[in-house]
């Protein structure tokens, strides 16, 4: 068996943290993963997995050597991208991590993407801040999609895109004398102080997600204390709370936009403070970049991804 294979299955059982688990996920069977790995050792000369009855992790050599199985694997990717792809026409998938907030603006990046670059395929997967900056530096991710207060000031392992500002605003059902007579068109409403949401019964995402941070720090400084009666790490459930029941909920621009078609809602621009977070591209430093990463970063910059951006972002006026 090829080395490269063996640095695979090493990956998957970390990622997998099960034998079974990461034997189906590389289509073979549980046996034929672990010897594999034991093979791997016997060359390697030391053990890099701890074994008990059940996986139990991989030992201080196995970590040194899932970052080199990590890299071989990105290199070995990045060719098969290199011979695959044409000058203009990359092919490969691209692995994006992308905070939830910001998953309708991905979502049309994606798309756009793929319509100009049709060998691409992207893999759009909505993770907490966190993961995100843990997936790029372990070479799972392609490219990430966060707010950038996050690493400007913490990190110099990322480099970095700026896209748009995340506004933040106030989404609740029309009032109940305006729906009675035929559901309203949504609409953005008049700018609201942060203290004058308390009355309000908010759904807001759950306090493990950054946005949720910002939400927070946003009422303590406006100098108010919230208590959401309803909490979730789904932006969907978030905008279904407040589209199907009387709920209210704070959400980004980039949500908003995405609901304004929908009837009977409305959308305040919360302000005192008024709060702005910028959001851009992340990708590790000092890895070369593949043809599918370059595409994507070429859009980035693009105008007619610039166009488009301000209108997913729900960087409209008011």
């Amino acid at each position: 068996m090829n080395l490269l294979t063996s640095m695979r299955y090493l990956v998957a059982l970390h990622d997998h943290r099960h034998f079974d688990r990461a034997a189906k996920a590389c289509h073979i069977t549980q046996p034929a993963l672990s010897n594999a790995l034991r093979a791997l050792e016997r060359e390697l000369g030391t053990p890099i997995v701890r074994r008990g009855r059940t996986y139990s992790g991989l030992t201080p050599e196995g970590e040194q050597v899932l970052a080199s199985a990590r890299r071989m694997l990105r290199e070995h990717e990045a060719l098969q991208q290199s011979l695959a792809s044409q000058q203009d026409q990359p092919v490969g998938s691209l692995r994006l991590g992308v905070v939830p907030s910001a998953v309708p603006v991905a979502t049309r990046f994606c798309t756009l993407l793929q319509s100009r670059h049709p060998g691409i395929a992207p893999v759009l997967l909505s993770l907490p801040s966190g993961e995100i900056e843990s997936g790029l530096k372990a070479l799972t991710l392609d490219l990430g999609l966060g707010f950038l207060e996050r690493v400007s000031a913490r990190s110099s392992g990322f480099q970095v895109f700026p896209q748009y500002q995340e506004r933040l605003y106030l989404v609740t059902q029309a009032p109940r004398a305006v729906r009675a007579k035929s559901p309203p068109p949504s609409r953005i409403g008049e700018p609201l102080a942060w203290a004058d949401t308390v009355g309000f019964d908010l759904c807001l995402l759950t306090p493990d997600m950054h946005n949720r941070s910002i939400v927070d720090a946003a009422f303590a400084r406006a100098g108010v204390a919230v208590k959401p009666v309803m909490e979730t790490n789904s932006v969907l459930s978030l905008a279904l709370a407040v589209r199907t029941g009387p709920l209210a909920s704070v959400m980004p621009g980039a949500l908003v936009s995405s609901l304004r078609e929908q009837p009977g809602l409305l959308f305040r621009p919360l302000v005192k403070p008024e709060v702005q977070t910028p959001v851009g591209f992340l990708v590790r430093r000092e890895v070369a970049l593949t043809r599918t990463q370059e595409a994507a970063l070429a859009l980035a910059r693009d105008a007619e991804w610039r166009a488009e951006l301000a209108a997913t972002s729900g960087s409209f006026k008011t």
